[in-house]
């Protein structure tokens, strides 16, 4: 059973944590991006499904490549920082259900039926990307989650000839202080919640 989390915990993971539009020099190392992964597998998803496939972009090609794909704003984010996420997910997740949900006959439960697969796909990889923002600040990182690309070229230049679609990008490195805004104004609970 567990235990509340102390509050320097949850100001790192919600409190006092910012979305980044820049990062300092500090690398981000490979180590690193295996202990985010580490994390996020380990949340849950519907039938245990991952649907989440990552491509890390740490070299400069491969920034670039990406940068070109996306606005000129987040593009300059991308080439600037140690590492950018796409996040992405795999339309055939459930082939893999055999081997993560061996309790019960998953995978025909999407076979041929497109709707749900989109919607599986796309539910619990975003959720997954909830899971990776959490689990890099967790390990002392920063992100920089994004829309603001063009998805069907990104698919293009990175899941060429698989059935991975890209969900969205992030950023990824330790966060430079100077490239943020005050904090946006948060609503009360009253506004957007109801107990029935």
């Amino acid at each position: 059973m567990g235990k509340p989390l102390s509050d320097s915990a949850l100001d790192q993971l919600f409190r006092s944590a910012r979305t980044y539009n820049g990062f300092d020099d500090t690398p981000v190392t490979e180590t690193e991006l295996r202990a985010i992964y580490e994390l996020v597998k380990m949340a849950p998803t519907s039938a245990n499904c991952q649907p989440l496939r990552i491509v890390w972009c740490v070299s400069d090609e491969a920034k670039e490549k990406l940068a070109s794909l996306a606005s000129s704003t987040n593009g300059d984010k991308i080439r600037k920082a140690p590492v950018t996420a796409i996040i992405g997910m795999d339309m055939a997740f459930y082939e893999k259900l055999p081997q993560l949900f061996p309790h019960a006959d998953a995978r025909s439960w999407f076979t041929g039926n497109e709707a749900l697969i989109e919607t599986t796909a796309f539910r619990n990889s975003t959720l997954q990307s909830a899971y990776f923002i959490l689990a890099a600040r967790a390990l002392g990182l920063d992100t920089g989650p994004m829309s603001g690309f063009d998805n069907q070229a990104v698919d293009e230049a990175f899941f060429k000839d698989t059935t991975i679609r890209s969900n969205f990008i992030s950023t990824l490195g330790h966060g430079d202080p100077s490239t943020i805004f005050a904090r946006s104004p948060r609503p009360v609970f009253e506004e957007m919640n109801r107990i029935v």
